[in-house]
Formats: structure tokens, C-alpha cells, sequence
């Protein structure tokens, strides 16, 4: 059986902690490194690292400062798009088409500011409009798909340390739970760390950086997602959360998360 591994990234700045990426990719060696929040211009990409391990194709899609996604890859890839669900040109999606036809598209979503009200923060509008330019894509989607990247939504209780206290802090709020819910119903889309780790395991892949010692607290939310449409979905055969990467040296407050395919 030949399986492809693709993990997904939160990186919060790829330069800055190139270290632990390349460590990962060492000690993990997945087929494919989805990144989000790269924070870098395409021309000051840090190639030459990935190249060395062997990661031969890189698309991106950066951006100065904020933002940015890239996807690296061992195996072949063709076809990269770039999507504005955001509307403003943000660099938050990269999407290509793997050798078999399946389609990986990389998003990062925005996190939607501090104030849960779309008439007061502008920031939590462009999240839900978001959300919805994606489902309306997702509609008319009919290739097999994998969708991941940091979604920026805990919606199950169980994806956040306490559902009682952060039922009204942002990526945990009901209108965002129900918009990511629209998105997907809008194809038949299977999220694969749940259909591993059924509701209610505990299953966090963010943790503060205000907290002054994540292990101890554990107060954590699952915002990195890995989707596939239910064709694709069929072939998954393993997910895993890295939760020791929160622990490494300059961490991100985001953890890679894997899926495993048999193709």
C-alpha cells in the first residue's frame, strides 16, 4: 500500500522558526508541509532548507509581514491557484492538484479580532464572509478534495478547555460554529480528526502564548483542521496531533497536525 502523508501548519513566521520546521520535517518526513501565517514576501522564502530535505516543490503565496501560505512537497504537484475568499487580496489560501487528480487546497482563515459582533469589529465580519465565499465555492466543487489549514473555529464543546467560558470569545461563538457548520454541509466534507478521535476526546491544537505554562493549564482549542471530501476521505488511515512541537524551542502557538491517506 502506498500512503501520503500531508500535514498542516500554523507556522506564525516560517523564517523565525525555520529550525523547528526542518526538525519536523526530519523527524515527521511527511510527503506534503502545508504552512499558514509564513509571514514573508514569495522572494525571501526560505527555499534552500526545504530543498535540502527534499522538498523540491514549493507554492506560495506570501505576503510582507502578515499572512501568507505555502505548501512544500516531495511529491509532484500541478495546477496552483490562488483564491480571495477574503476579498482584499490577503494572502490566505494556496491550492494545487496532486499527480492523481485530487485537489489540496491550503487556507488560513482569519482569527476574527477580540469582539464577537459583526457591526462593532470589522475583523469578525471579514471572517464570516469569509467562511461564506468558501461555502459557496465548496458548492460547486466536484473533485475530490482535501481541505486543511487553520481554520480559526473550535466547534465542537468538547475542541475548547472550557465551553462555558469562552462560549462568547471569538472562534468559539455560535455564529461562527454555525458558519463553519454551513460550510461543511455545503459538500460532502468529512472532518478527519473527528472521524479519528470521536467527540469527546480531547483534541487541541492551539495553546496561548499568555499562558505561562500551556502543559500545566491546558487551556487549549482545536483551530487547525484537516477536511476531505467523503471519496477522498474513504482512503484516510491516520491523523495524528504533534502535540510535542508546542514544547520545542520558539515554538508556534499553533501544532502540526497529519493525515495519513492510502493512495
Amino acid at each position: 500500500m502506498t500512503t501520503l502523508k500531508i500535514v498542516s501548519w500554523n507556522i506564525n513566521s516560517v523564517r523565525f522558526r525555520l529550525d523547528i520546521v526542518t526538525r519536523f520535517l526530519r523527524d515527521a518526513a511527511p510527503d506534503i508541509l502545508c504552512l499558514q501565517e509564513t509571514k514573508v514576501i514569495d522572494g525571501d522564502f526560505p527555499e534552500a532548507a526545504f530543498r535540502a530535505l527534499g522538498y523540491d516543490t514549493i507554492i506560495l503565496h506570501g505576503q510582507r509581514m502578515h499572512h501568507g501560505v505555502a505548501i512544500v512537497s516531495r511529491v509532484p504537484l500541478v495546477e496552483d491557484d490562488r483564491l480571495d475568499w477574503q476579498a482584499n487580496r490577503e494572502a490566505r489560501h494556496v491550492g494545487v492538484r496532486l499527480a492523481g487528480g485530487i485537489r489540496l487546497e491550503n487556507v488560513y482563515v482569519p482569527a476574527g479580532g477580540d469582539v464577537p459582533d459583526r457591526d462593532a469589529n470589522p475583523k469578525f465580519a471579514q471572517k464570516l464572509d469569509f467562511l461564506d465565499r468558501m461555502a459557496r465555492w465548496s458548492e460547486g466543487l466536484e473533485c475530490p478534495t482535501i481541505l486543511t489549514g487553520d481554520f480559526n473555529v473550535a466547534p465542537l464543546d468538547c475542541d475548547v478547555w472550557s465551553h462555558r467560558q469562552l462560549i462568547n470569545v471569538v472562534s468559539h461563538t455560535a455564529v461562527e460554529i454555525a458558519a463553519l457548520d454551513r460550510l461543511r454541509r455545503s459538500n460532502s466534507w468529512v472532518d478527519l480528526g473527528r472521524h479519528f478521535f470521536p467527540a469527546p476526546a480531547r483534541l487541541h491544537t492551539w495553546w496561548s502564548y499568555r499562558s505561562p505554562d500551556w502543559t500545566v493549564n491546558d487551556r487549549g482549542r482545536r483551530l487547525d483542521h484537516m477536511w476531505a471530501t467523503a471519496d477522498v476521505a474513504a482512503r484516510a488511515v491516520a491523523h495524528r496531533v504533534y502535540e510535542e512541537c508546542r514544547s520545542w524551542l520558539k515554538p508556534s502557538d499553533h501544532v502540526p497536525i497529519m493525515t495519513e491517506f492510502a493512495l
